[in-house]
Formats: structure tokens, C-alpha cells, sequence
């Protein structure tokens, strides 16, 4: 097997991943599943896409990749980090949990709106 450089990620996989992130922030708070279901049971905080991005996304982030930054994540990496949170959410919440990553499609048609 021959060493390939990375690739880097991609404009639009950022723009898809922030999707993500926004549609995760509302399918949990639409659920009644706020941060303090989550991750702190003490307080009813509601999620945003900045703390699913802090407090979902980048813990796996940087346990999975040692990288602060998602701005030095692989297209590969992306694709792996987004299969291990999805798959911990629906195993925790059940089906309803599921978000499919973002389409070139839809965020093409996000973009128009």
C-alpha cells in the first residue's frame, strides 16, 4: 500500500458539517434532549451549533484525531467523526437520533434560499 497524502477538507464539507451541526442543535433540542441531558445534569442549557461543535463534535475530534482544529481535518477524518457521534447518538436516543451528513444537494439548496 502506497502512502497518499490526505486530503485536506473541502470548502464544502465545512459548509456540510456546520449543517450538520445546526440540524443536530435543533433535532436535540426538538427532542427535549438539552445540554443538560446530554452532558450536564444539573442545568437546562438548549444546544446551538457552536456547543454541538464544542461539546459533541470536537471531543471526538480531538480523541480520534489529536487535532484542535476541524480546520485541519481530512475529508476522510470528517467522514469517521461524523459515523462515531451519529452512530453514539442513535445508540443513546434511539433512531430518531439519526442525521444524515448533508448532501451536495441540500446544501446547494440552502444556498439559494
Amino acid at each position: 500500500m502506497r502512502n497518499t497524502p490526505m486530503k485536506p477538507r473541502s470548502n464544502q464539507q465545512n459548509d456540510a458539517l456546520h449543517l450538520y451541526l445546526r440540524q443536530l442543535s435543533k433535532k436535540l433540542n426538538d427532542a427535549g434532549l438539552d445540554q443538560r441531558k446530554v452532558l450536564k445534569p444539573s442545568v437546562a442549557i438548549p444546544w446551538d451549533e457552536k456547543s454541538a461543535k464544542e461539546q459533541l463534535w470536537r471531543q471526538i475530534q480531538v480523541a480520534m484525531t489529536g487535532k484542535e482544529s476541524s480546520k485541519d481535518l481530512t475529508t476522510k477524518e470528517v467522514s469517521k467523526i461524523y459515523e462515531v457521534l451519529n452512530r453514539h447518538l442513535v445508540e443513546k436516543f434511539g433512531p430518531d437520533a439519526y442525521i444524515p451528513f448533508p448532501s451536495q444537494d441540500e446544501l446547494y439548496y440552502k444556498e439559494q434560499l
